[in-house]
């Protein structure tokens, strides 16, 4: 039973995508609140969250994928 290294890489591929996005949507929520009284204050909030919701989504991924690759 050996470790399918393609489908090794493609999982850490998700979990390298989602390192930015970690950083980014935190930060562009952090800049939303602190301009809440600018008219774009709602739509960067969204993109901020959506940042967020995509990074925990390619974590998820990407484990499940390298789970994948080790024992399966």
């Amino acid at each position: 039973m050996g470790t399918d290294r393609k489908i090794l890489a493609k999982g850490l591929r998700y979990m390298g995508w989602s390192l930015p996005l970690l950083f980014m949507g935190p930060t562009i929520i952090n800049s939303s609140f602190k301009n809440q009284d600018h008219p774009f204050y709602i739509p960067v909030l969204g993109l901020g969250i959506i940042f967020c919701v995509v990074a925990i989504y390619l974590i998820f991924l990407g484990l499940k994928t390298v789970m994948k690759s080790l024992f399966g």
